[in-house]
């Protein structure tokens, strides 16, 4: 497997204003298992007032939240898509976020890059985080 060094990406002041102004995440890849990082990291920007939307393709309810099966279904604005699936999913992600018009922030997880889908996201004005963990770069801001 060959790694992808992110070439596309935010710094950490863009992040705090990614914090700051974001109320809404789709949690991509979120798992009904707690054990599992996209459930822990979900967990912790619920906790820290984020409100959390799963994207998952089983279950009705992940940690207390109505769960759908695609971003694309998801019937309200979404300030930021943090993605927990592989970066070759990234680019039709990138397109959905882009055909919606109303997310602001492209999140790839840590150890998650796809340079294609980012420029892609970030030539359409969304802000792009990659191979970064949102609850790992959260406290260390706040």
């Amino acid at each position: 497997m060959e790694c992808e060094m992110p070439l596309v990406n935010s710094n950490p002041e863009e992040m705090r204003e990614i914090f700051e102004s974001v109320k809404t995440i789709a949690i991509l890849g979120l798992s009904p298992d707690e054990s599992k990082a996209s459930n822990m990291v979900a967990k912790y920007l619920q906790n820290a007032g984020y409100k959390i939307v799963p994207v998952y393709p089983k279950e009705d309810e992940i940690l207390g939240e109505k769960v759908y099966r695609s971003l694309a279904e998801i019937p309200f604005k979404v300030d930021m898509v943090d993605i927990f699936r592989k970066p070759a999913a990234f680019d039709a992600i990138a397109d959905t976020c882009i055909a919606r018009g109303d997310i602001d922030v492209f999140w790839g997880q840590l150890g998650l890059v796809n340079n294609k889908a980012a420029q892609k996201a970030k030539d359409a004005g969304i802000s792009v985080v990659q191979n970064y963990c949102a609850m790992v770069e959260h406290k260390a801001i706040f």
